[in-house]
């Protein structure tokens, strides 16, 4: 199994059940003929993109602050062209064995709150932000903490996963509590 492997998986269904509540939320009119979706984006294919890119925008200082190594970072997600509501990039954390994922997205966390595939939610600030932990319900073993804060633009995420083979150390710093400080130490190098 890749080191990426856990987050990578929680990610897509984080991703899947986000677009989908934002497909539910957004609200449909009828202009010329052409069915448009309001709220949602751009006037072409009501899609927005991410201008904030974790995966180029984070500096070196940020990455030291969060405490990962920048030399195992790894694209979650990041299109190199066309609409994109989502840019993640994740990197292997120094202070144990786990990934940490941040991500930006159009999205809000009202969409995330509709998400069927996310359960446990609980309120945290991270900054001056008020924000969201929450879990995979397809994540038996609790492998995974998100965190989620806004931004101008959507939302900002950042995401702990534990590697499978070392489960038994998620007693002695659970993801949830590691999650929110690694959300914490990244929060001051992005966009309001």
């Amino acid at each position: 199994m890749r080191a990426s492997a856990v987050s990578s998986r929680g990610l897509v269904a984080l991703f899947a059940g986000v677009a989908l509540a934002g497909a539910v939320v957004g609200c449909s009119s009828v202009v010329d003929g052409n069915a448009r979706t309001e709220g949602a984006g751009s006037p072409t294919n009501g899609e927005q993109t991410v201008t904030f890119n974790p995966c180029t925008d984070l500096s070196a200082d940020a990455l030291k602050a969060a405490k990962v190594d920048p030399a195992s970072k790894d694209t979650v997600t990041d299109p190199p062209s066309g609409p994109a509501a989502w840019r993640a990039c994740q990197w292997v954390s120094t202070q144990g064995p786990y990934i940490v994922t941040v991500a930006a997205s159009t999205h809000t966390q009202d969409e995330v709150l509709q998400n069927s595939t996310v359960t446990g939610f609980q309120p945290v600030t991270i900054g001056a932000r008020s924000g969201l932990t929450y879990r995979d319900k397809n994540d038996p073993d609790q492998l995974e903490c998100y965190v989620s804060f806004p931004s101008t633009q959507g939302m900002f995420n950042v995401i702990l996963g534990w590697r499978y083979s070392e489960r038994a150390s998620i007693t002695q710093a659970p993801p949830c509590d590691l999650a929110v400080q690694h959300a914490k130490q990244v929060e001051p190098f992005l966009p309001k």
